[in-house]
């Protein structure tokens, strides 16, 4: 978890947000492209995309980190039902993991610096 005044948290939440867009799209590429059933497509892609929705919501508590890695892994399970899901999941995998290694370095520079603040 990171810092409240860390500001690799506002781009976690970004990501999250951005996550709800491309699930809810990947909803017809799942249906029309690869042929998966448009009930089932819709659930998946709307239970993803409510997954994110709550994770960034709860991002201020241990809990909003916990599902947001769970949103990284149901991005990438997509890929399951539409391959293309594998490459934008992996994406949006590799930018959650980059913000939140940087952002534990900012919050032990934060911690080592003399005055307890950022640079």
């Amino acid at each position: 978890m990171l810092s409240a005044k860390n500001p690799m948290r506002r781009v976690l939440m970004i990501t999250l947000c951005f996550e709800v867009i491309v699930f809810g799209l990947a909803v017809p590429v799942m249906h029309y492209v690869s042929s998966v059933p448009l009930e089932q497509a819709a659930l998946l892609g709307a239970g993803a995309a409510l997954l994110a929705i709550v994770s960034a919501a709860l991002m201020r508590s241990p809990i909003g980190y916990v599902l947001g890695w769970l949103t990284q892994v149901a991005g990438l399970a997509l890929g399951f039902l539409t391959p293309s899901m594998f490459a934008v999941g992996a994406m949006f995998a590799a930018i959650w993991v980059v913000t939140v290694i940087l952002g534990r370095k900012l919050d032990a520079n934060a911690a080592a610096s003399p005055e307890g603040e950022r640079r």
